[in-house]
């Protein structure tokens, strides 16, 4: 039985569960969408004026406020901390991120957001919230085992997925998080395996403080199954460095650098920094991987004011000439590293324009809503990857036609105009819920991917119309919704609510652009 909430001075509208939602831009009444499973809220949207409270109080008054919605006794702050603040100058608004903890330990992936207007008003709450852990008397007692043994089972484990024992990157390390899997919590340590041999991995381990048993596995890489000339022979002209008599492939003009290396067909990373003699580069791979990585940096510098993926102007580092014939490009938590194909499946993949930006993107939405790499959530955060890589390479709605499959002309990897042409589902309905490619997060990308291009180009689906808005304010919005308002497990349906929340902070309540978002996701089949 869902409880009731009577506001002071405003009407209640409850909508129930997912498949409930319905926008309501202007937020004339208030309106609470409860988590299925937890029945607390996971979406708030209304008018909220704090009464005097600034800074931080206005979150901590706000989550006092709905207390008994979330089922929580004693003090609030003992159950979240704020883990960041953003203002967006263009919207003036305000943006906390906040973590959920249980006696002080984080639980993994339930963040949540609250965002309030330029008038200092609290207009909305998105994230998930899981209450009620004191029945849990494990979280309460003391791991069993220490974060060195928990790291030893996850190395044990991963030596069965790929035959041996990988050569680490980096030294794996442990941190203790409350962690919720299939309905069950768990006191357990989060591992990050990371390696290049035998074959590049980068696996999340969650074991069980208490029994040391594997509770959930998956590996988190992405697969894309001067003057010099690019892969495909095109010219271009990039920012190089000259030292003595030298020239090499580092670009100092770009936040804190872009950096171009070769791994001459090993897989020893970073590898050894490209030089030229007289600043004419002809190594294809080399040239398009720098070049397209200052494209895709500037493209986030210039549209959205993001200065490289982690905001503070990190290096970007990319690797090419990745072992031998080897047909992927991912992002693996520090760099780019990219195959040069085997001549069949495809090029060099650093030759794809979109394929750079949308390895680059996985990095931004690793330090932004963190979206986890499993089922619906790791769906967006393909699909935000997708969208991304369209954008930066903005001639067409295909991934990777560059350089897939170079012998067979109008081929790519997937669309966003059209998921069905390559067996990806255009509507929900269609979403595939089976255990494989981590619950469909290539697969499932299709429907955020076919609703994106519904909302910049326009169109009639399932007898749904849409009226386009166009790419630039698509972008926009979805850049707003994926640093502001998604958290770790969003789901379709808290995209929907991001986008709508997003273009109402951007444009207004009743603007064109909040009518496509909710048009678009309509046609999809997303509630």
């Amino acid at each position: 039985m869902k409880k009731s909430y009577l506001a002071t001075s405003l009407t209640l509208s409850i909508a129930v569960g997912v498949s409930g939602f319905t926008s309501v831009p202007a937020f004339a009444k208030t309106k609470i969408d409860y988590h299925k499973q937890w029945d607390t809220p996971q979406y708030i949207g209304e008018v909220w004026e704090p009464e005097g409270a600034k800074g931080d109080d206005v979150v901590w008054s706000y989550l006092e406020k709905y207390k008994d919605e979330f089922r929580i006794q004693g003090n609030v702050e003992d159950h979240f901390e704020i883990v960041n603040e953003a203002r967006n100058k263009e919207t003036d608004t305000k943006h906390y991120r906040l973590q959920e903890v249980y006696n002080g330990i984080p639980i993994y992936g339930f963040q949540q957001t609250v965002h309030i207007d330029a008038d200092g008003n609290v207009t909305s709450f998105l994230g998930q919230f899981i209450p009620d852990l004191d029945s849990n008397k494990q979280l309460k007692k003391k791991p069993k085992l220490n974060e060195q043994k928990a790291v030893k089972q996850a190395i044990k484990d991963v030596e069965g997925e790929v035959g041996e024992k990988p050569d680490f990157i980096q030294d794996p390390e442990a941190k203790l998080y409350i962690y919720v899997h299939e309905d069950e919590s768990y006191l357990a340590y989060a591992v990050e395996l990371n390696f290049l041999d035998p074959e590049p991995g980068r696996w999340m381990y969650f074991i069980d403080a208490h029994s040391g048993d594997v509770i959930n596995k998956y590996n988190m890489l992405d697969h894309v199954t001067a003057t010099g000339k690019g892969v495909l022979g095109d010219t271009k002209q990039f920012e190089t460095t000259k030292q003595g008599s030298t020239y090499v492939l580092r670009d100092t003009t770009r936040g804190k650098g872009i950096e171009t290396y070769t791994a001459n067909n090993r897989t020893s990373l970073p590898g050894t920094l490209m030089t030229d003699s007289d600043n004419y580069w002809t190594d294809g791979a080399a040239v398009d991987a720098h070049a397209h990585a200052q494209k895709t940096y500037d493209y986030f510098r210039n549209v959205h004011n993001r200065n490289s993926y982690d905001g503070n102007g990190a290096v970007i580092r990319s690797t090419v000439h990745y072992s031998t014939r080897y047909n992927n490009a991912f992002w693996n938590g520090s760099q780019m590293v990219y195959g040069d194909g085997d001549g069949t499946t495809f090029l060099p993949l650093s030759g794809g324009l979109d394929v750079v930006a949308h390895e680059l993107t996985h990095a931004v939405t690793e330090r932004t809503a963190g979206l986890v790499y499993q089922n619906e959530s790791g769906a967006l955060n393909e699909s935000m990857s997708d969208i991304f890589g369209a954008m930066v390479d903005n001639d067409d709605w295909l991934m990777g036609e560059d350089i897939y499959t170079p012998g067979r002309s109008g081929d790519a990897l997937r669309s966003l105009q059209d998921p069905a042409a390559y067996g990806d589902p255009d509507h929900y309905s269609k979403r595939y819920t089976g255990s494989q490619d981590n619950g469909g997060v290539h697969i499932n990308s299709g429907i955020n991917n076919k609703a994106a291009y519904l909302l910049a180009e326009g169109g009639t689906h399932y007898g749904v119309r849409v009226n386009g808005i166009g790419r630039a304010d698509t972008a926009k919005i979805y850049y707003h919704a994926l640093t502001h308002y998604l958290t770790p497990y969003s789901n379709f349906s808290a995209m929907r609510r991001a986008a709508v929340l997003s273009a109402t902070d951007l444009f207004g309540a009743n603007s064109r652009q909040v009518q496509a978002v909710n048009a678009a996701y309509d046609a999809v089949g997303v509630k």
